[in-house]
């Protein structure tokens, strides 16, 4: 059984910055992907950042592009998402997602709130 648990979130001000972890655990064979999603309230999840894992290859959504930043750490399996300059805008939870050949997991999520 796979888990991925995140951590790292919580009230940050205008301005401020965060970083988040997803660590996995489980058997996990080979991991292609690491990714970042997020769900603002009563919108749909929506993807923010991924990596990935052989070559380090980065890419982002254009609403967080220049402030945020994706790495990855592959001997522990933990992905890392660095958050800069955050505002309201970045409010809800984010969710890591995993890719490991046909099969993708998530975690439970953390909740960043942007706010002063």
């Amino acid at each position: 059984q796979v888990q991925l648990v995140e951590s790292g979130g919580g009230l940050v001000q205008p301005g401020g910055s965060l970083r988040l972890s997803c660590a996995a655990s489980g058997s996990i064979f080979s991991i292609y992907s690491m990714a970042w999603y997020r769900q603002a309230p009563e919108k749909q999840r929506e993807w923010v950042a991924s990596i990935i894992t052989s070559t380090g290859t980065t890419t982002y959504a254009d609403s967080v592009k220049g402030r945020f930043s994706i790495s990855r750490d592959n001997a522990k399996i933990t992905a890392y998402l660095q958050m800069n300059s955050l505002s309201p805008a970045d409010t809800g939870v984010y969710y890591c997602n995993y890719v490991d050949g046909p099969r993708g997991y998530w975690g439970l999520g953390t909740q960043i709130t942007v706010s002063s």
